[in-house]
């Protein structure tokens, strides 16, 4: 059964700047995404890939067209609009962005602040919870300086999924890591998403990792080249 699409993109431009300064970066973009899938933007940088990832993230206001996110237009959404579909997405960047100044579980924990309904104790227990299925579950306590590249990623992954979010969004997670770590991180995203079954549209420049993908869609010049609508055969 095919499912209802969770993101939908119809006709969708961006403008960088005013006046004479004004810059269209995104055009004519149509695309939908079906809940539980896999996506991964590619193409040179410059191209727009990570400009789409924040629009379809709430984190930047969209200008023209459509931008369905969970049923809600965003497209002209207010500010509060658009915090509420935040609260249901995760995010993984290409820096961890972890704070030093907290342990590994406290980052996790942070991942739940916008949710208020959440008591402390469901907090410790989904974010100790989190890391452990992440591999971490002895590194709780210890800070960021203590913790190889791979194993920060790994928090940043479980913050971006504590909080069971429909929705992951994942610019370059593994362009400050090895081949190993790299591929363990997003074999990582990859289980935890099925297992939840939400939805993840990654960014990457990274071949070695395609193969993870339901889809593959290309971007160039700010424009959708090649947005293939059948699953990947893995090999």
């Amino acid at each position: 059964m095919v499912s209802k699409p969770i993101i939908s993109i119809y006709n969708l431009n961006h403008y960088f700047g005013y006046g004479t300064l004004r810059k269209q970066v995104l055009f004519n973009i149509n695309l939908e995404i079906n809940a539980g899938e896999i996506i991964i933007l590619t193409g040179p940088s410059g191209s727009g890939k990570t400009t789409l990832l924040t629009l379809v993230g709430g984190l930047r206001s969209s200008q023209f067209g459509s931008l369905q996110v969970l049923g809600q237009e965003l497209c002209g959404a207010s500010a509060e609009q658009l915090v509420q579909i935040r609260r249901h997405n995760g995010y993984i960047f290409q820096a961890h962005n972890l704070h030093g100044s907290l342990t590994a579980l406290q980052n996790v924990k942070m991942g739940l602040e916008l949710h208020q309904h959440i008591d402390p104790q469901e907090m410790q227990i989904r974010s100790t919870g989190m890391l452990e299925q992440v591999g971490l579950g002895n590194r709780l306590h210890y800070y960021p300086d203590k913790l190889s590249g791979g194993q920060k990623q790994r928090v940043a992954i479980a913050r971006a999924l504590v909080s069971y979010p429909k929705i992951v969004l994942a610019d370059e997670p593994t362009a400050a890591l090895d081949s190993q770590s790299g591929r363990d991180v997003v074999n990582l995203m990859q289980r935890l998403a099925k297992e939840r079954h939400c939805t993840i549209l990654m960014v990457t420049h990274d071949n070695r990792i395609l193969d993870i993908a339901d889809r593959i869609v290309h971007m160039e010049d700010g424009s959708l080249v090649q947005a293939a609508g059948s699953k990947m055969l893995k090999c």
